[in-house]
């Protein structure tokens, strides 16, 4: 992992926001630790980061709300990484659908945290390096554009504010039109190996996505539905 990453650590208990400030200290991360959710926002806002690590259970302004107002931000695209000491599905869920890329609970093994930090940032770089390598135009298709360095997306030349969730996902469907996915599929290749068992995640996410960029989503015309196996974006010569 490349060095002079930058981290901010949102976590109100101090004895774990200094055990994870220190391990990732020794994979060459740089850390900036915010007790509460507002002090996190203030500190997100100010700079960019390479990773923010979240707590779930803060105190006044919740893991869930900062996460929807981070992802509402200027650094919206920041991996988020969220800790929790709850273990229920219905918590992993919520955090996922408001915007969380991975999610961790408490307690948790040194060596599991860093895994899941090293797994995040190898899959941001080999995002980049796909977007490098196979497309240095935006995609282009009835009216949708898609530029991947600018992480924009315009519908008729008016932008649509993406998630980071949302525009990965679409970016992945729009980069292999024609082919079928499952949400199995889709959950390995845009949120990675650690949501295996949250199909019902990519429906959500998909349903908020046809909202922003379909002219009607009942009739979706870039997100296809493949009734019995998944889902798909139309081949270019389509349509």
């Amino acid at each position: 992992m490349s060095a002079d990453r930058r981290v901010l650590i949102i976590e109100d208990d101090a004895d774990i926001a200094r055990l994870v400030d220190l391990h990732l200290r020794d994979v060459n991360c740089k850390t900036v630790a915010a007790g509460s959710g507002e002090e996190g926002l203030e500190l997100a806002e100010a700079q960019a980061y390479d990773l923010i690590v979240l707590d779930l259970m803060l105190p006044g302004l919740d893991g869930l709300e900062v996460c929807k107002r981070l992802r509402a931000g200027r650094h919206g695209n920041v991996p988020i990484l969220m800790l929790t000491a709850k273990s229920t599905e219905l918590d992993r869920v919520l955090g996922l659908e408001v915007g969380a890329d991975d999610y961790l609970t408490k307690p948790f093994s040194i060596l599991e945290l860093v895994a899941r930090v090293k797994a995040l940032f190898r899959r941001v770089e080999q995002l980049q390096d796909d977007a490098a390598a196979a497309h240095v135009e935006p995609i282009r298709h009835r009216g949708l554009a898609i530029d991947h360095a600018a992480r924009v997306v315009t519908v008729g030349g008016t932008e649509v504010r993406l998630t980071a969730k949302e525009f990965d996902l679409l970016y992945h469907f729009a980069s292999h039109p024609g082919l079928v996915f499952t949400r199995g599929q889709l959950l390995d290749r845009v949120w990675g190996y650690a949501h295996e068992g949250y199909e019902h995640t990519v429906n959500s996410h998909i349903n908020r996505l046809r909202g922003k960029i379909e002219a009607d989503p009942a009739h979706p015309e870039f997100i296809e539905t493949v009734w019995g196996v998944g889902y798909r974006f139309p081949k270019r010569s389509e349509r």
